[in-house]
Parts: structure tokens; sequence; C-alpha cells
């Protein structure tokens, strides 16, 4: 009877120590769990304040400018309100938008809006509409800075070059490089002839070989985050004149 007696209780030790191993073993691996999920928020916030630091440039805005923001889909696609946060920036931008879209609606697109300062980037949609659209193309943009000028004479005008395109990837469309550069060129010269800022964007995001730099873009086209982020840090400087 005795020796049951010890058999039983040396059989409850047994299975306490196994309970608590268990017990302490789960106790641990929802600790590690949940600092795991602990570090990955950390890493993620961490993530998305580098991004922010990187695509958020410094400004100061007297509050009476109102700021517009003109084009297609790369105007379109711009993530205004995460990298300028309440700066008054109107995005009117349209996707798919040539040239001649914009000059059948400058009234819905720029005069209501009674802008003092106006970014101009439009023209990449029209180059790939036919071969050789480069004298159609300058035209186009020339109506456009012409038609801002006679409208608003008192808005501070901001022509951005072309951006360039990148064959390699998917969305470069029939663009070329040569006709945005000659398009560029034409349009540097007359906005020195009128007198309205040329921003020369072109430089700032083509690789060595004059390609859309594939740190900058998704597709051949459109800038990316990073290159969105790069657009950001050239213009806050005129942004801020």
């Amino acid at each position: 009877m005795k020796k049951k007696k010890i058999t039983f209780i040396m059989i409850g030790f047994f299975i306490g120590l196994v309970i608590g191993i268990v017990g302490f073993g789960f106790g641990f691996g929802i600790h590690l769990i949940a600092n795991q999920e602990k570090n990955d928020k950390t890493c993620k916030q961490e993530s998305k304040q580098e991004k922010k630091k990187v695509a958020s440039p410094n400004y100061s805005l007297k509050q009476t400018a109102n700021i517009l923001f003109l084009g297609d889909s790369i105007t379109d696609w711009y993530p205004i309100e995460e990298i300028y946060g309440d700066m008054p920036i109107v995005n009117s931008g349209i996707s798919g938008y040539h040239t001649y879209d914009i000059l059948d609606r400058m009234d819905s697109m720029v005069y209501r809006y009674n802008p003092t300062k106006i970014f101009l980037l439009i023209g990449t949609n029209d180059l790939e509409l036919e071969e050789d659209q480069t004298e159609d193309t300058i035209k186009g943009i020339k109506e456009i800075i012409k038609e801002i000028r006679k409208n608003r004479k008192n808005a501070t005008l901001y022509v951005q070059s072309i951006y360039p395109i990148n064959r390699n990837l998917s969305s470069a469309g029939a663009r070329y490089n040569e006709e945005i550069q000659d398009v560029n060129k034409e349009i540097e010269e007359y906005c020195k002839e009128k007198k309205v800022t040329y921003i020369d964007m072109y430089k700032e995001l083509a690789d060595e070989e004059g390609n859309f730099s594939e740190d900058y873009t998704k597709d051949g086209l459109h800038p990316n985050d990073l290159g969105y982020a790069r657009i950001s840090q050239v213009l806050i400087d005129y942004i801020n004149e």
C-alpha cells in the first residue's frame, strides 16, 4: 500500500512537471510572438517615417499662395497630400491628357482656381500619337503658355521639361528620348524668350545614358515613390519663391 502511494506521488510529480514545462513553453511562445509583432510594427513605422523623411521636403509657404499642378497622369498620380501635407496645392492633372485636352479645358482646369503659381508638365502623350509629333507637341505647349500668360497675368508660371522615358520597361510606348529632347530644347528657348521659368527635370531623372533612371521609375514612363521624392526636392525651391 505504501509502495502504491509513493508511485502515485511520483506519477503526480511528473505530470505536474510536464504541465509546468508545457505551460512555460506556451507562455514563452506567446511572449516571443508578441515581441515579434512589436518589432514588425516598429520596423514598419520606421520605414514609413524614413519614406516620409525622404519624400517630404522642408518648406515654409505664405498663406496667400494658391498653387496649381497641371498636366497628365504623371501629375494626376503625384502623391501631393502625402508629400506636401496641407500646403495649398491643387492637383489638376488628368491621366491620358494631351496638350489639346488642356487647351480645350483651360477654364475648368486652370482659371477657376485663380492660381498664384502654376507648374505645367505636358507633352509626353502627344509624342506617342503618331510618328514625329515634335512640332505639334511644341505648338501645343506654347499655346498653353500663351493662354495662361494672357488670362492669368499675375500668376507665376513654371514649365517642366518632359520627363525622359526608359524603353527597357513596359510603358514607354512609341515615345523616344531623342524627340523628347528636341521638344524640351525648343520649349526651353521659348521660355527664355517669354521670361517664363523653365525647370529641366529631364536631367534630374535621367541616368548616364539619358534614359529615365530605373531608380526613379516603375514602368519607364511614370515616377515611382523615389522619383516623386526627387521631383519634389527640385520643385520645393520654386514653390517657396
